[in-house]
């Protein structure tokens, strides 16, 4: 005769699950950390070599904003039950997806800065996208749902930039 068994959590495996859970929101908050880390430091480089100065304060201004979001992940991280939830653009104009990457150079204009720029924050939401399909839980898929929408919002900022830019006409 088999007999069956209700599964049931005891305190030692719900502490178990908390804890695994804990480390894995500490995990993705350490590869958002850094990433936004990696985001200030190239736009900190441009800043340096820019000859143009109107790329040097873009990229500066651009810095400055990966700051504060490395900023709002720390505090993120240091409280996880606030959890943030991010409105992304109601649309996405694309623009970044069908503009060449240029190449970085000291006497860059500012439209070929902007567009590296774009380029860069595409990546970035194309990186939080993919993390977000490969988590286990809801929580750790919203939470890099709402980092993509984050760099989404930054994206479709200097995508305009760029149209203003690059098209005046259109204004």
């Amino acid at each position: 005769m088999t007999t069956l068994r209700k599964h049931s959590l005891d305190g030692r495996e719900i502490k178990g699950r908390i804890i695994m859970y804990n480390l894995e929101l500490e995990k993705l908050f350490s590869i958002a950390i850094s990433r936004e880390i990696e985001a200030y430091e190239f736009y900190k480089k441009v800043t340096e070599i820019a000859t143009n100065l109107a790329v040097k304060d873009l990229f500066k201004q651009l810095a400055k904003e990966e700051m504060h979001h490395m900023e709002i992940l720390e505090e993120f991280k240091a409280d996880p039950t606030k959890m943030m939830n991010i409105n992304a653009p109601k649309t996405d104009t694309k623009v970044a997806e069908a503009t060449e990457l240029p190449s970085l150079s000291a006497d860059m204009k500012p439209a070929d800065a902007i567009a590296l720029a774009m380029k860069k924050e595409q990546e970035a939401v194309e990186f939080y996208r993919n993390l977000g399909k490969q988590c286990t839980s809801s929580e750790s898929c919203r939470f890099f749902e709402n980092l993509a929408k984050m760099e989404l919002t930054h994206k479709q900022k200097l995508e305009n930039l760029f149209v203003e830019i690059g098209y005046p006409e259109v204004f």
